[in-house]
């Protein structure tokens, strides 16, 4: 059994920490724990907007706190972001996500992440095996 507490994490688990331009998150689960999924407590701040495309992973993400918006860029649709709404990107689908207010988001990856990925120039994570050989 696993047992983190998001709190104890943020004050004494720093490398369990990632920052990046106007979001951070708090890795809960990441790969070497062996379940299959990462789990992450995302937070972005108000007014920014984020351009991503995980090519490598699926993600699914459930919205705590917080107002904002996701268009996907392949269809130009956009969907209003609030506590309750969860979006899947069962495509790998390339989005734009936009904070109105700070979004706290709970966010699972598959694969899971290892805690030391950055986002490339194209919005996305290296696979594994990439991130492996880097």
């Amino acid at each position: 059994m696993i047992v983190r507490d998001f709190n104890e994490i943020v004050k004494n688990e720093r490398d369990r920490v990632v920052n990046d331009a106007q979001w951070s998150s708090v890795r809960m689960l990441l790969a070497d724990d062996g379940m299959g999924f990462s789990f992450h407590i995302t937070f972005l701040e108000p007014g920014s907007e984020h351009t991503f495309e995980y090519k490598n992973h699926f993600e699914s993400v459930y919205c705590m706190q917080g107002k904002g918006s996701i268009t996907d860029l392949a269809t130009g649709e956009t969907h209003e972001i609030k506590p309750g709404v969860m979006y899947a990107l069962d495509k790998h689908d390339r989005h734009v996500l936009r904070a109105e207010e700070e979004l706290v988001m709970a966010c699972c990856f598959n694969p899971p992440v290892t805690g030391t990925e950055v986002h490339r120039e194209d919005g996305s994570y290296a696979a594994a095996d990439e991130a492996v050989e880097a």
